[in-house]
């Protein structure tokens, strides 16, 4: 009965990150209005897929750290009872920050319910401070950063190749007719009174996704410039779910492992099948991701995907325990810094949010560990 409910918790954890993380790879391709929001979480759900599967070949160093040895007492990390603790103050924190539309880190939350559990479970002095240092914080106090850096470096020097390859920019201009709704007299037109002006021609610009479309002009290689930058754009928010599946699934499937009657690879289908379900439900994060860390053009949107996806990739397969939530968040504000368009107040709510949900991941799991072991 422990290791069913142990199943159907880490479920709820992939369900929840799947929610919360789904869309953060194709958040650029939508706010740059490159894909609608159906066609933006239908290519997540594949990648991402894609991604989960890959990780069973090429990610078992990630799905060894996340079972909590050498963080805790191997005696604990051998317990369903601990790992349902974690389960569930993971998948109950990840929840929450979906439904308030803040893009969070899963593995923060893992890593905050491992501490928390940990510390009911063995006291303070039974969590390695040396192997969470080493083995987790310093990555992930350092792939935000590295993210935002990089994002920057990559924008700059493709900003160079544009001009280089002279390929120039246009902004839409949007002509329309405008139409003022008055009241009409009884038995009479409005028009021969002259109380309805006829509709007149409008002419509007502006310098916004909202108001008006930008574009890139001309030809390279003899292909259209503009196709060229949207096929490359959708291809890396692809390249950059694949990363998050191949970076987040061993996290949460290590927390199954003691189930006798599933194997790793088994534990990775589950964990790649509910995080598809949960990416259903990602309308709220979507719109902070795409429309209010900082504006962008397809070409700015490719940049960041490149950034987070050679990151992700190159740490999944290095084992290190990096946040695709943070690389991404960092690499969209590294270049909104650069293009004077980044939303500051924005990105402080979403570290701040980071910054809270390695406690509330930690409190509710060592609550759910001191119900658990109380009632065993």
């Amino acid at each position: 009965m422990t290791f069913l409910l142990l199943v159907v918790a880490a479920a709820f954890v992939a369900f929840s990150n799947g929610a919360n993380d789904n869309f953060k790879g194709v958040a650029t391709i939508y706010g740059s209005a490159t894909a609608s929001y159906r066609t933006s979480i239908t290519w997540a759900t594949i990648t991402t897929f894609a991604g989960s599967i890959a990780s069973i070949f090429l990610a078992q160093a990630l799905l060894k750290k996340f079972s909590g040895k050498g963080l805790v007492p191997d005696a604990f990390t051998g317990s369903e009872f601990f790992l349902l603790a974690v389960a569930l103050g993971a998948g109950v924190t990840v929840i929450l920050a979906t439904r308030l539309g803040f893009p969070i880190s899963t593995t923060h939350a893992i890593l905050g319910s491992l501490i928390g559990s940990g510390a009911v479970a063995a006291g303070l002095g039974g969590v390695n401070l040396g192997a969470l240092g080493k083995g987790f914080v310093t990555p992930l106090l350092l792939s935000p950063v590295l993210a935002v850096v990089v994002g920057a470096i990559l924008y700059g020097v493709f900003h160079a190749l544009r001009y280089s390859l002279r390929i120039p920019k246009q902004w839409c201009v949007c002509v329309g007719t405008e139409e003022r709704v008055v009241a009409m007299p009884a038995g009479q037109s409005a028009f021969a009174m002259g109380t309805l002006p006829m509709p007149t021609l409008t002419l509007a610009e502006g310098e916004t996704v909202a108001s008006c479309q930008e574009r890139y002009a001309g030809t390279f290689a003899g292909m259209d410039a503009q196709r060229i930058v949207d096929a490359s754009h959708f291809l890396s928010a692809g390249i950059v779910s694949f990363a998050r599946g191949l970076n987040d699934t061993p996290k949460i499937a290590a927390l199954m492992l003691l189930v006798k009657w599933l194997t790793p690879v088994s534990d990775i289908v589950v964990v790649a099948l509910t995080i598809a379900i949960g990416g259903c439900s990602a309308r709220r994060v979507a719109e902070t991701m795409s429309h209010k860390i900082t504006s962008m053009n397809p070409g700015q949107g490719f940049t960041s995907n490149l950034t987070t996806g050679i990151l992700v990739i190159l740490a999944s397969t290095l084992g290190l325990p990096v946040s695709m939530t943070h690389v991404s968040v960092g690499s969209l504000f590294g270049i909104g810094l650069l293009t004077g368009q980044a939303n500051v107040k924005t990105v402080t709510g979403i570290v701040l949010s980071w910054v809270i949900t390695l406690p509330c991941a930690a409190a509710i799991a060592g609550l759910a560990y001191f119900v658990i072991s109380r009632l065993h």
